[in-house]
């Protein structure tokens, strides 16, 4: 199970996340989101656990304070991926009418 973390500290880092989840069982991943440009903690991070221990977790952990924040923790929702509905470049259908001048 995918779990969701939010409201963390910027202090808190991949190690210290997977740490703090351990007691629920194995720890499959642990990641902080991060800005793009400056490397950043974003405040929320991703930890897989075995789908009972996520459960044990999110009712253990959520609103719990840590590091002086009260965190959220939730299942992550689904990644989808999303197909672009237009095509664009070759193979792109062309009439006049769509023809810009």
């Amino acid at each position: 199970m995918r779990l969701v973390i939010y409201h963390l500290d910027a202090v808190v880092d991949q190690e210290a996340l997977a740490a703090h989840f351990t007691s629920y069982g194995p720890v499959a991943s642990a990641e902080i989101a991060q800005d793009a440009f400056t490397g950043l903690s974003r405040g929320f991070g991703y930890v897989e656990l075995g789908d009972a221990e996520g459960q044990r977790a999110i009712e253990a952990l959520n609103g719990s304070t840590w590091h002086g924040h009260s965190i959220v923790v939730e299942e992550a929702p689904e990644v989808r991926v999303q197909k672009g509905s237009y095509k664009v470049g070759n193979g792109a259908v062309w009439t006049p009418r769509t023809r810009r001048r």
